[in-house]
């Protein structure tokens, strides 16, 4: 049996993952690389950081073409958002959610509560990503790779973890909330990508089109 099947035939046993605190093992899957890609990401663009405060006149091995510049997204103040460098918030958050995806893999039976908790934490790094994005596509005018795989990741993790969150209610008829997270939630997540993409597109549409 394929992880995808499994994770649909644990999601939809009627006394299993949600009495027990366990997640289906794709979902468990996804947290745990989630928070790893994440982390990684964060803890590049810290040391990055530190690397463009030391040296003023040194570029970020992200900073590629005039659009996908790391370099032109570090030095603003949206970058620090809460008087320290954004990053040192990915790096506690994702930690937390390695730790969690670590656990989820091993069986151990969280309570709900954690699983509620996360989706609540990743749906505030969710609308933190969206302030991100709209500064630096329409106030800064540049892309941060890196920043963008944190984007990446902090999408799918919110509809994942909303999806175990809302477990308990996908038991009450067809139609409630719990059970339409989870059978469409890779859906939201290409549809929300698509609609970024298209953002992307058409705002450095001057830059792309010199590029064809």
């Amino acid at each position: 049996m394929s992880v995808a099947a499994a994770d649909e035939t644990a999601s939809a046993a009627p006394a299993g993952d949600g009495s027990s605190g366990r997640v289906p093992l794709a979902s468990a899957l996804w947290v745990l690389v989630a928070g790893v890609i994440g982390l990684t990401a964060a803890v590049t663009l810290t040391i990055e950081k530190i690397k463009l405060l030391q040296n003023p006149a040194y570029v970020p091995s992200c900073s590629i073409n005039p659009v996908l510049s790391c370099g032109s997204v570090m030095v603003t103040p949206q970058a620090a958002a809460f008087g320290f460098p954004n990053p040192l918030i990915g790096i506690a958050a994702f930690a937390v959610v390695v730790v969690i995806g670590v656990l989820a893999i091993a069986k151990v039976a969280l309570p709900q509560w954690i699983w509620a908790g996360l989706a609540v934490g990743t749906l505030l790094g969710v609308v933190f990503v969206h302030w991100l994005i709209y500064q630096s596509l329409y106030v800064i005018g540049a892309l941060c790779p890196y920043c963008m795989v944190v984007w990446a990741v902090t999408i799918p993790l919110f509809v994942v973890t909303s999806s175990v969150a809302l477990r308990p209610l996908a038991g009450k008829g067809s139609g409630g909330i719990g059970r339409f997270v989870h059978q469409w939630r890779w859906s939201l997540v290409v549809l929300w990508f698509t609609a970024l993409l298209l953002l992307i597109l058409v705002r450095f549409w001057d830059y792309w089109s010199t590029l064809i």
